[in-house]
């Protein structure tokens, strides 16, 4: 059987149910992080070329290494709820061919996060978007230290985005 037109191009085919939940999920994926592929990296803002660059020189200051940045390591996401994706950069996706824990360690790795022209890096263990309506909530897995405790204690930061103060709002994170 070969199809002339996708089967659910006509509205008469589907109920007002179910075309609501097929948009509900296009606009929910608006808002999920995308990755870009490392060639992409000339598209990158300043600010994060800038963090490559760095990257790439502290690894071939180190016999001579390679750099190299994994697929993942940049992602478009909406971190401050204005429904445009923003930049971030995680340095998770960093390798250098002379040092395997130059960019992470037992704390975890850097994660760089640009909004407008605002850039704010992270040190974590894993990141997250949440929404707490209407605010979007990024959740952080920290060194346990962070809360007390130690590296693998569990221990988790929330922070949000203040449009007006151009700052990343936290109780406990540590941005710099």
């Amino acid at each position: 059987m070969q199809l002339t037109h996708w089967p659910c191009s006509s509205t008469n085919s589907l109920s007002g149910h179910v075309v609501r939940r097929i948009a509900f999920v296009c606009l929910g994926a608006a808002a999920l992080p995308t990755a870009t592929m490392a060639e992409d990296i000339s598209m990158l803002p300043q600010a994060l070329l800038a963090k490559v660059e760095d990257a790439r020189a502290a690894c071939s200051v180190i016999e001579n290494g390679e750099f190299a940045i994994e697929w993942g390591a940049v992602s478009r996401v909406d971190l401050d709820g204005d429904l445009r994706a923003d930049w971030v950069l995680d340095e998770v996706h960093f390798a250098c061919s002379t040092a395997a824990s130059l960019f992470c360690g037992t704390g975890g790795c850097m994660s760089h996060f640009l909004v407008g022209d605002q850039l704010g890096s992270l040190l974590n263990q894993g990141w997250e978007m949440a929404n707490i309506v209407p605010i979007r909530v990024l959740l952080a897995d920290v060194h346990g230290a962070r809360c007390g405790g130690i590296g693998p204690t569990p221990c988790v930061t929330a922070s949000v985005w203040d449009t007006e103060g151009g700052v990343w709002r936290s109780t406990a994170a540590e941005w710099e």
